[in-house]
């Protein structure tokens, strides 16, 4: 099967209803709520309450859609997550408790993601099939087509799901994921999505590829594919469902590009300083749900104030939580049934 025409992201959409005024809002707070934790994840760094961040401020259209969207649920009848550590918002809109980030700011023993052994916004929900974020850039894209056969085999509506950033498409891992995903007859029901702020680090894009999009990568395997506008949630809300529902029916593979802001440059390694002149997908939306009178401004900023309010608080409450004990190293590294492994620490060297 030959690839759809791809959607360039200044391109005029045809004329859509809009979303409904409780979709509209749900995206919203998402959205901002992930923004809020963002930026207190920022300052929790800053102030020597963090060793690392790096975030998704820009992704929040993106990665909120995503989140409302998804099957959620345990086992292959659901929908299998790998994401990156932009993703925040995706969890965020499934119900995850901003709190629990903090405390993975400050690697305290009850981050629920990884005890305080990873980095922030490295999630990881066994429930939810969230599996591990990972620092190693685009890994994910090879562990994706064992899910995806899973949910094949499962017969259900359940999807793999993979995001990644367009500097990490570069890597063998994507390219593994294209492959293995369109086999002939062995089709795998799996949703690829490239958020592409067009920087890798400190690399532009323009400088890396010589593609002119990143769906160009999927025409010689026949996947279907589309670009899209990332920085408007309705756009991005429409088209990740359409890719999604395409799946679920054909159990075949999909490329969504989605063009993206990163709006406080890479990491803290890079300052995570604001960049002014990015679009700011929140801001964007926020001015629109005001001309429309979906939300007024002055309740878009009682809103944000008491977010802010909120994860300051928790921020100053985790801090006397405890840190990871030293004897501790050896739990969850085995599968465990108690809680506690019974690993022998000698076993494996």
């Amino acid at each position: 099967m030959s690839p759809s025409p791809s959607r360039h992201p200044n391109a005029t959409p045809a004329e859509e209803p809009p979303l409904s005024t409780e979709v509209l809002l749900a995206l919203h707070d998402a959205m901002l709520r992930a923004r809020c934790l963002d930026e207190r994840l920022i300052r929790m760094n800053k102030q020597g309450d963090g060793f690392f961040w790096v975030g998704g401020p820009g992704e929040e259209a993106l990665n909120a859609s995503l989140g409302l969207l998804v099957h959620k649920g345990q086992g292959p009848e659901y929908d299998y997550l790998h994401l990156h550590y932009r993703s925040t918002a995706t969890l965020v809109a499934m119900g995850a408790d901003p709190t629990d980030t903090l405390r993975q700011m400050k690697s305290t023993a009850s981050d629920p993601y990884s005890a305080g052994r990873n980095f922030c916004n490295h999630y990881s929900v066994h429930r939810w099939n969230v599996a591990p974020v990972s620092s190693p850039i685009e890994v994910q894209f090879s562990m994706a087509p064992g899910t995806a056969i899973a949910n094949k085999r499962a017969s259900g509506r359940g999807i793999t799901i993979v995001q990644g950033g367009d500097a990490g498409t570069a890597e063998g891992d994507f390219s593994t994921c294209l492959i293995w995903c369109s086999r002939p007859g062995h089709e795998l029901p799996c949703l690829m999505i490239v958020a592409n702020n067009r920087w890798g680090i400190s690399t532009l894009s323009a400088d890396q590829h010589a593609e002119k999009h990143i769906i160009d990568r999927a025409k010689p395997f026949g996947i279907k594919s589309a670009i899209v506008d990332g920085n408007d949630p309705e756009v991005a809300y429409r088209e990740l469902k359409k890719a999604m529902d395409y799946v679920r029916a054909e159990r075949r593979p999909f490329l969504l590009e989605a063009t993206v802001s990163r709006l406080y440059g890479h990491s803290s390694a890079s300052g995570a300083n604001s960049v002014p002149d990015e679009p700011d997908c929140l801001v964007l939306f926020e001015n629109k749900l005001e001309e429309r009178g979906t939300l007024t401004r002055l309740a878009m900023d009682e809103l944000r104030a008491k977010y802010t309010q909120e994860l300051l608080e928790a921020s100053k409450r985790i801090r006397d939580e405890p840190q990871p004990k030293g004897e501790d190293i050896w739990k969850h590294i085995f599968a465990e049934r108690d809680g506690a492994s019974k690993a022998d620490p000698k076993v494996g060297g």
